[in-house]
């Protein structure tokens, strides 16, 4: 399997993560990493919080970001008001969620390692939790 469909079985796999929880939706950014104009790979949202998510899964202890791509995240956050979220998948890992700014900065790149990803990114159920819990007590079924 080429690395790009990983890639989109990944950003998919997410999709589908926040759609099970009733109260968010998500979908796939067409051409983001490919266009011009920045764009996350994710949007997902609820009535009361929106996130531009930037997806990344590796087999190995690191992730590394180019500056170019987290500086486009966070001005495309900084254009429509939304919070930039990038999500983290390790090998036999669960998902872990983090902010641009728990990136390490290097000379040329933007690096995280499994264990930074691990202690300081939220799990999944973490990152939706306070928003998930307003929604079911605003909307009991």
């Amino acid at each position: 399997m080429s690395q790009k469909s990983k890639g989109c079985n990944a950003e998919r796999e997410l999709i589908h993560l926040f759609w099970s929880t009733q109260t968010w939706a998500a979908c796939r950014v067409a051409g983001s990493g490919s266009m011009h104009y920045p764009a996350p790979d994710i949007i997902a949202a609820t009535q009361k919080r929106n996130m531009a998510i930037e997806c990344k899964i590796t087999k190995t202890d690191y992730q590394y970001f180019d500056k170019q791509e987290i500086s486009e995240l966070k001005h495309f956050a900084t254009l429509t008001n939304i919070e930039p979220i990038i999500a983290l998948k390790f090998s036999k890992q669960p998902w872990r969620f983090i902010t641009p700014e728990q990136l390490k900065e290097t000379n040329k790149n933007y690096v995280i390692t499994r264990e930074d990803a691990q202690r300081v990114g939220k799990l999944f159920i973490e990152l939706i939790a306070n928003q998930t819990k307003d929604e079911a007590n605003k909307n009991p079924s």
